[in-house]
């Protein structure tokens, strides 16, 4: 499967945003983006320049695709079905985003990254109504009961991950019952919930030209 290995923190600042992309560092002070919060590169550091518009909707596009973890191709697949659902196409973009199940391990605090969430996906300690998937692109519904293997309950990566989860919060579309490693998809989520800077609305007139 094709993933991205460039270096995580060079994400980040070349966004000039932090994007989380690589767990409880993040938080800490070995933060890559707190010591140089400039650009990556022999230029990261030169004045300002102004970007044309495509220029800002590109980087938009890039920043989303970054923080999700996903490659051109299959962020583009999830643009497409966005745009045949009713509503507001940026906002379904984000909802769909959301639903992925590396995303929602993620939010639920099983693990500390996306990357993290999508590595236990792969490798199947996640149940989904009790059947196995190991499909991190999988979208979650309404009611579904995500569940931790009982093999793996005892990883420590996992459990350190859960106790960190205070920190970042669960989402309220989420219910989590961490002594039980479990947790039901009360609703679907909503716009209001995503507190990260993102205007999907570049990102739709990105893809409409």
């Amino acid at each position: 499967m094709a993933r991205n290995i460039g270096a995580a923190c060079r994400r980040c600042r070349r966004e000039n945003l932090k994007l989380f992309l690589k767990g409880d560092r993040c938080y800490s002070d070995k933060c890559s983006f707190e010591r140089r919060a400039f650009g990556p590169g022999q230029h990261g550091q030169s004045r300002f320049r102004k970007m044309s518009d495509y220029a800002v909707q590109l980087r938009e596009k890039q920043k989303v695709k970054s923080m999700y973890g996903m490659l051109e191709k299959q962020f583009r697949l999830t643009f497409e079905k966005a745009e045949k659902q009713k509503g507001v196409t940026g906002e379904n973009l984000l909802v769909l985003l959301e639903r992925r199940l590396d995303n929602t391990i993620f939010r639920l605090g099983f693990a500390s990254s996306r990357n993290q969430a999508r590595q236990l996906v792969r490798h199947k300690h996640i149940l989904v109504n009790d059947r196995k998937v190991n499909i991190p692109s999988f979208l979650v519904s309404e009611n579904d009961e995500i569940t931790l293997k009982e093999k793996s309950r005892a990883n420590p990566i996992i459990n350190e991950s859960l106790e960190a989860v205070a920190r970042r919060g669960v989402p309220s579309w989420l219910e989590l019952d961490k002594d039980n490693y479990k947790a039901t998809v009360k609703a679907m989520p909503n716009r209001e919930e995503l507190t990260m800077p993102i205007q999907e609305q570049l990102i739709v007139e990105l893809y409409s030209k």
